[in-house]
């Protein structure tokens, strides 16, 4: 008998996995984690990929996923849900996407705001996803985008401290023009919570709005202290 809610991840880098793990940790729920970062760098690297190939690999990975007795599937990479085709899947499982419960977050801000990457392989289709979002929902966004450069590969280089260090200081510069800011990127929690935390003005981030929305939709619980 399964007592637990059990969760499959599908992720296109093992440093989201932690952010998720930690996220999580207080509720009864098991975690799955699958990674594949081989079809991410394909994705953006090899052009003889053709993008039905892609669409073929990512459906493939969803009803592998689904066959693992998983009560819904969880895709944290913003490439991963924009090649997905969810009409050619032959699953039940229900699949949480990372970046919708941060889409309805940001949509229903009416001031300006500005949004921070620092992948840019992920911004057009995350903001792509984003006016889809806000036009099926009649929403009116105003949104200007800021892309760190030269920033993405340090995380990938596994120089996580100094990944969160970069963004830190570019958070706190733009922080002080009293702009809605939102951070579009898992990797990139960390230091936003901190300048959060430091300058007492909140960043909106996507890990917030997801955990909130898991715990919901699976109805999960709280562990039990053991005493």
């Amino acid at each position: 008998m399964k007592l637990k809610k059990r969760l499959g991840c599908l992720h296109a880098h093992y440093s989201n996995i932690e952010y998720i793990e930690n996220a999580l940790s207080s509720y009864e729920l098991e975690l799955i984690h699958f990674v594949d970062p081989a079809l991410m760098y394909r994705v953006t690297s090899d052009e003889n990929l053709q993008l039905v190939d892609a669409q073929n690999k990512v459906k493939e990975q969803i009803e592998w996923i689904a066959q693992s007795s998983v009560d819904a599937i969880l895709i944290t990479c913003t490439n991963y849900i924009a090649i997905l085709q969810e009409e050619q899947l032959s699953i039940s499982v229900p699949i949480i996407k990372i970046d919708e419960p941060y889409f309805k977050c940001i949509s229903n801000i009416q001031q300006p705001q500005t949004i921070l990457f620092t992948n840019p392989a992920t911004v057009n289709g995350t903001i792509e996803r984003l006016n889809q979002y806000a036009y099926n929902h009649q929403k009116s966004i105003d949104i200007e985008v800021i892309v760190m450069n030269n920033t993405f590969e340090l995380i990938m280089k596994g120089l996580k401290h100094e990944y969160n260090q970069e963004i830190s200081r570019f958070l706190e510069g733009i922080i002080k023009e009293d702009k809605i800011i939102s951070v579009a990127q898992l990797s990139m929690v960390d230091a936003a919570k901190e300048v959060e935390y430091m300058s007492t003005k909140q960043i909106i981030n996507p890990l917030d709005p997801l955990i909130a929305s898991i715990v919901t939709q699976l109805k999960l619980g709280k562990k039990t202290a053991v005493i």
